[in-house]
């Protein structure tokens, strides 16, 4: 297995493992509009041997506020059904999360069970005056730290791209 910032001949092996796992398809869409809007900031992939995508992350900016502080949202995530509880999914997030320290992002949201995101550091965005703009997902929506100073000043509605607005998908 390997686990390695996407490039372009992986995009079809990102697509077909989207649709595989979100069978609406609108995860898949989504990233699709992301890349063609040049709008995902970092994708993740794991490869088995053959260089077939077995899991996938994304990230995109957000603001805050209407403000741009440097933040991504993480969304999807997304593992092969066949190899899942192998740690795929921790490996895909703490790559992202290192790529991310290194380019000097300050903060990731995201909306996802809070049980798994909070073993890896990930806390709820609310204990920092911050919600997302969906209603009823206070509870999933988390937060974590890549910079000191990420929450100095900070409070409000994240918002995430507008290809993410829940009508479109």
């Amino acid at each position: 297995m390997l686990i390695r910032t996407e490039i372009g001949v992986d995009a079809a092996g990102i697509d077909s493992l989207l649709r595989r796992c979100f069978p609406t398809g609108a995860e898949a869409d989504l990233v699709q509009r992301l890349r063609e809007d040049g709008q995902l900031t970092l994708g993740v992939v794991a490869t088995d041997d053959e260089g077939q995508v077995l899991g996938y992350a994304a990230f995109s900016p957000v603001t805050l506020q209407g403000e741009d502080r440097n933040w991504v949202g993480l969304a999807p995530l997304a593992v092969e059904e066949s190899v899942r509880r192998q740690g795929i999914g921790k490996q895909l997030l703490f790559e992202g999360l290192d790529t991310l320290n290194e380019f000097g992002y300050a903060a990731v949201v995201v909306l996802g069970d809070p049980a798994w995101y909070g073993r890896y550091g990930f806390e709820p965005a609310a204990r920092h005056q911050l919600h997302c703009p969906w209603p009823g997902t206070e509870a999933a929506f988390q937060v974590y730290k890549l910079a000191d100073d990420a929450f100095v000043d900070v409070s409000g509605e994240v918002a995430y791209s507008t290809h993410f607005n829940l009508n479109d998908r």
